[in-house]
């Protein structure tokens, strides 16, 4: 018996974290109408770390500067070190490529304003180098 192609795959979420609400749609626009993945949209770290208890994201994109209190790279930091979001890969978006903590840390980078070519090619560079990562040896 041969394997029906029409076999439901498990959905793909990327977790959008991004205080402005008009980059915040445009996001899920492309990812919904370009890629595989589902967008969930967060507009702050503390809103990203209620999603992460319900829902284990495929991807994280994360806004350099969130308001109040935690900025992307710490927000980063905090869903690493929970069970199961340990090698989530990470893209982070910010007007500034000055960021030390991101140059050292093992993530992409992409500086606003980016062009949509751009974004769709970082996520699936990440995708690529997560599959590759989790595959067995």
């Amino acid at each position: 018996m041969t394997q029906q192609s029409t076999a439901i795959q498990p959905q793909k979420n990327i977790l959008i974290v991004e205080d402005d609400p008009n980059n915040r749609e445009f996001l899920s626009l492309v990812i919904s109408q370009e890629t595989i993945y589902t967008p969930i949209l967060a507009a702050n770290a503390d809103e990203a770390l209620q999603v992460v208890q319900t829902i284990t994201p495929d991807l994280f994109i994360l806004d350099y500067f969130l308001p109040p209190g935690i900025n992307g790279f710490e927000l980063y930091q905090q869903l690493h070190q929970q069970a199961g979001l340990k090698n989530v890969p990470t893209i982070f978006l910010s007007a500034s490529t000055e960021k030390e903590d991101i140059k050292q840390s093992n993530v992409l980078f992409l500086e606003k304003p980016f062009e949509l070519d751009e974004l769709l090619k970082t996520i699936e560079k990440v995708v690529k180098m997560s599959d590759t990562s989790s595959s067995p040896h």
